[in-house]
């Protein structure tokens, strides 16, 4: 059997282990869909982990991504991006949104999901490697800082929440002060390498990765690029790490909106809006 024709049996077999466990793949809006938009083309990948749900021979149905809370509409013919990893094994490849999923038992009626074309063309790529010939991801970094004071969030959570309202009516933001930031520890940088429906997992370098042993809560920040210019903020908490061979520390965090219910509204509109401004230059640009 030709090379290229093995590597592609061996990932339709590790999908359809995936959809037997309840396992995910990873899924971004591509970028170069979007024409000579430079909003879309200077802007970083959000990446999603959804589950799969069904396999057949010209689909795999996936869930629906979400943000706390909130439906990622992802309107028919979105090109995406898509990875699946099994161990040491990951895959990239091509994708296209079909439509949404026909809801099956054993979930319930309410339950969403999308149809993408199964591909015909993956390559197999190093773990957590962000670029191959079909496909360029690029992570976002993130911004952490040990949380020292919960209650000092909400004066940077309402600055934040004007300034992204200010954006959307088309106003310019106020400026920014530090007199509003929380208090908090030194910070340092991570890679944002996924999204799930209420929170995130981050990738830490091994120089970096002492202070998620000594503190759980932490204040974050991101940007996505010029499609969103306000970074989304907010206050998160380490739910588990694992260590990868490179002493590198990958942890799951979970968004923290304990002090301030009201503002998980704010965050996840800021990342409905960021990948409805990909969708939405994908459908000029078709």
């Amino acid at each position: 059997m030709p090379a290229s024709r093995s590597r592609t049996t061996e990932w339709r077999r590790s999908l359809e282990q995936l959809r037997d466990r309840e396992g995910a793949i990873e899924v971004a809006v591509a970028h170069d869909g979007a024409g000579n938009d430079e909003s879309v083309l200077n802007s970083s990948d959000l990446v999603w982990r959804v589950r799969v749900l069904e396999l057949s021979d010209n689909e795999v149905c996936v869930d629906l991504p979400f943000a706390l809370g909130r439906a990622v509409e992802l309107p028919i013919g979105t090109e995406l991006l898509g990875a699946i990893a099994i161990g040491q094994n990951r895959w990239m490849f091509r994708t296209k949104v079909l439509g949404p999923w026909a809801t099956r038992a054993p979930y319930p009626r309410t339950h969403r999901g999308v149809r993408l074309v199964l591909p015909d063309h993956v390559e197999r790529c190093v773990r957590r490697a962000s670029r191959v010939d079909v496909a360029t991801i690029n992570l976002p970094k993130v911004e952490m800082w040990p949380l020292l004071e919960p209650r000092s969030v909400m004066p940077a959570q309402r600055a934040s929440e004007l300034a992204f309202k200010a954006m959307l009516a088309g106003e310019a933001p106020l400026p920014t002060t530090n007199d509003l930031f929380p208090t908090t520890g030194p910070g340092f940088s991570a890679t944002l390498v996924n999204l799930g429906g209420g929170g995130l997992g981050v990738l830490v370098e091994a120089s970096d990765s002492a202070a998620l042993s000594r503190h759980r809560l932490f204040w974050i920040r991101f940007s996505l690029g010029d499609i969103t210019p306000i970074p989304i903020a907010a206050a998160a908490r380490v739910v588990h790490t694992h260590m990868d061979s490179s002493h590198r520390i990958y942890a799951g965090i979970s968004f923290d909106f304990d002090f301030n219910p009201a503002y998980q509204r704010v965050v996840g509109e800021q990342i409905v809006h960021a990948i409805a401004q990909l969708t939405n230059a994908q459908q000029r640009a078709a």
